[in-house]
């Protein structure tokens, strides 16, 4: 149950993300949808979409990986701390 639940979690951010590169996509077409009043609005958008959807999944992947010590030294936390 645990692991849908966390599988829920990072596919909102997920589809964000791919929603952002539809965005971009289109705003370099100069295809314009109803919520934006011009193409560039769209594209900041789109970008942002983009950064934070696909930065929260890199992110939780990351710790993840950090908890689990699968990652170089230089990420590895310093000290004690679990």
């Amino acid at each position: 149950m645990i692991r849908l639940i966390a599988l829920l979690i990072l596919l909102i951010p997920g589809l964000g993300g791919v929603l952002g590169i539809k965005l971009i996509r289109d705003a370099l077409f100069g295809i314009v949808h109803s919520p934006f009043p011009n193409f560039i609005v769209e594209l900041i958008a789109g970008v942002l979409l983009f950064i934070v959807g696909f930065g929260f999944v890199g992110g939780f992947i990351f710790y993840r990986d950090r908890k689990r010590n699968n990652v170089q030294p230089r990420f590895r936390k310093k000290g004690g701390d679990s």
